[in-house]
């Protein structure tokens, strides 16, 4: 399931993705197990029926990696949560410090 959901994600940005980094499937079962591996921590969201979305954390030290697919930005609301306990900042900056990569800014 988190294979089916990432790749399905992944083609919200089938034409942004450049060609020499896009894969159909986007990612492989091997590439999938390759990145368990590597210690990325996925967690998911569920309704009463099935799993509806991902979202992985690969620790690095001094930055974690976050990864998503499907409604993984829904369990950012966890992270949210942590980041009120832990760190005093305001909530407009909480709103502004995921952001997507688009042609325009590079």
């Amino acid at each position: 399931m988190i294979l089916a959901i990432i790749n399905d994600a992944a083609e919200a940005y089938r034409g942004v993705i450049p060609p020499d980094r896009w894969h159909d499937p986007y990612m492989s079962r091997e590439t999938l197990a390759a990145e368990i591996g590597d210690a990325i921590q996925f967690w998911g969201a569920e309704t009463d029926v099935a799993l509806v979305g991902v979202m992985g954390i690969q620790d690095r030290g001094d930055v974690a990696l976050v990864r998503h697919g499907g409604i993984g930005s829904g369990l950012l609301v966890h992270e949210n949560a942590l980041l009120a306990k832990c760190w005093r900042i305001p909530a407009r900056q909480v709103e502004t410090s995921v952001v997507l990569a688009s042609p325009a800014y590079r």
